[in-house]
This record gives structure tokens, sequence and C-alpha cells, in this order.
């Protein structure tokens, strides 16, 4: 069985860096992502964790079927956060839900001008 490749701090910042109009800002235990001042993804360093912004069926979805490896961070709006521990997911999965966060955040001419290209 081939070991899958998981995911660390710098794969995450690296794919959110790909991303078009993204502003980070550090705090004391995290650091905030937004796209047009609109915060689409926290990361914890202390955990390795992210949270990131979806659906709420998408949220529940995720940890209905992975739940050590998704949490229910809260919801908001018709959104619902969940919490992503970096150590047990792939880059490329990790890939699209950080596009899927950064997507439901943006603007919609932004979201036009990226189509569907994900980070990689």
């Amino acid at each position: 069985m081939a070991r899958r490749a998981r995911c660390t701090i710098e794969d995450f910042t690296d794919l959110v860096g790909q991303l078009d109009e993204v502003a980070r800002s550090n705090h004391r235990n995290y650091a905030k992502f937004t796209v047009s001042a609109k915060t689409f993804a926290y990361l914890w360093p202390q955990t390795s964790t992210v949270g990131l912004r979806q659906t709420i069926a998408e949220q529940l979805a995720l940890v209905a079927e992975r739940p050590a490896t998704f949490e229910i961070q809260f919801t908001s709006g018709d959104f619902g956060w969940v919490v992503v521990h970096l150590n047990k997911v792939r880059r490329d999965e990790l890939a699209e839900l950080t596009f899927e966060a950064w997507r439901l955040t943006a603007p919609e001419p932004l979201v036009i001008a990226r189509a569907d290209r994900l980070p990689h």
C-alpha cells in the first residue's frame, strides 16, 4: 500500500499564495487570510491546522466521512467552516478545499477571471 504524502504549513501557505489578491494578517496564535477584506481561511501553526470556509453541505460531508481529519469549526450564514488537520490530507485535496474557500469568498470578477484553475 502506497503511503500518502501529508501536508505541512508550507504546503498551505504555498497554495494560498497562488490565489489572486490574498492578504495575510498575523495574530498572536493564528494567521488570517482574506480576499477583498473577507476572510476565507485561518492557520493555527501550533496545531498544524487550518480553518476553511465551505458550504454547510460540504462541511457536514467532510466531517462525516473523515472525522479524524476534519472538524466542524462553526457555521455563519450559508457557510460551514471546517478545521483541516494538515498532516492528514494530501496536497491535491488541500488545494481543492483551499480554492473552494477562496472561490466562495472572492468577488465575482476575480472568480470569473480565475475560472477553475486550482493552485498546485
